[in-house]
């Protein structure tokens, strides 16, 4: 695994950029389709302006998120702050950004914000699945050390390989980035039957937080609340609220008849 796609003088292409361009350009393809078949009335300038816009929200919600979980590291060191190629990105605060900036988006061009999150949602998923391969060649969002016969050992100049020298790890990244093709094929199958404003959305919540929680047991780097995986612990309240919520609302009943 190596970071770096190429080099051409002062120009370096690393494969964690090229998957962020390689997430938008799915991101466009899936919304523009999405946004035509829910009449959501976004031109193809419109798509490509929130997808870019969304992706930057998200990136700068990540880091924030995990600047703060790190701060005495980077309180001492703050030009490491912007230094994301570094590793280092949560995707839980990427998706509270991505929220934020998706329910402003939605408000100003008065359009349904929960059907504008259900056009996203294979989207989403299917973009993080690209990051998580960025994260493999990057060697970060690693696992702890294991015996098992698919440990990899990653290269000393990486995160992981830094951090277990010569040992092999769990390939976390990967573990995830399967999770997230699963739950893309299931939200894109089930897109196109009826149902109610915010199911996919809903739905797209609770399959990504039960594959994180289950990833986040062989993280070496997890973020922490006290003694607790904070990945753990917002896993659950989500689950919990977008389960409630998907109850509450009654937002498969239109597609009952899939169970």
């Amino acid at each position: 695994m190596y970071p770096v796609l190429f080099e051409f003088g002062p120009l370096v292409v690393r494969f964690y950029g090229l998957m962020y361009v390689i997430a938008l350009i799915a991101g466009v393809w899936i919304i523009r389709g999405e946004s035509d078949r829910l009449g959501l009335g976004l031109s193809k300038d419109d798509v490509y302006n929130y997808c870019l816009c969304g992706l930057i929200a998200g990136i700068i919600g990540g880091r924030i998120y995990y600047v703060i979980f790190n701060w005495p590291y980077y309180g001492r060191n703050p030009a490491e702050i912007p230094a994301i190629w570094h590793g280092g990105l949560a995707i839980h605060g990427g998706v509270i950004a991505g929220f934020l900036f998706s329910l402003w988006y939605a408000r100003r061009r008065k359009i349904p914000f929960w059907r504008l999150g259900d056009a996203v949602a294979p989207a989403l998923i299917l973009g993080q699945a690209f990051g998580r391969f960025g994260n493999f060649m990057n060697g970060d969002a690693h696992g702890v050390p294991t015996s098992m016969p698919w440990g990899i050992i990653f290269p000393r100049e990486s995160i992981a390989g830094w951090e277990f020298p010569g040992r092999p790890v769990h390939p976390t990244m990967l573990y995830e980035l399967m999770f997230n093709l699963c739950w893309f094929g299931i939200l894109w199958r089930l897109r196109k039957r009826p149902h109610k404003d915010g199911f996919i959305f809903g739905l797209y919540v609770i399959l990504y937080s039960v594959g994180r929680f289950i990833v986040s047991t062989f993280r070496a780097d997890s973020l922490m609340v006290g003694d607790l995986r904070a990945a753990h612990v917002i896993s659950i309240v989500l689950i919990l609220i977008a389960g409630l919520w998907i109850a509450r609302g009654r937002l498969w009943s239109a597609v009952e008849e899939l169970g």
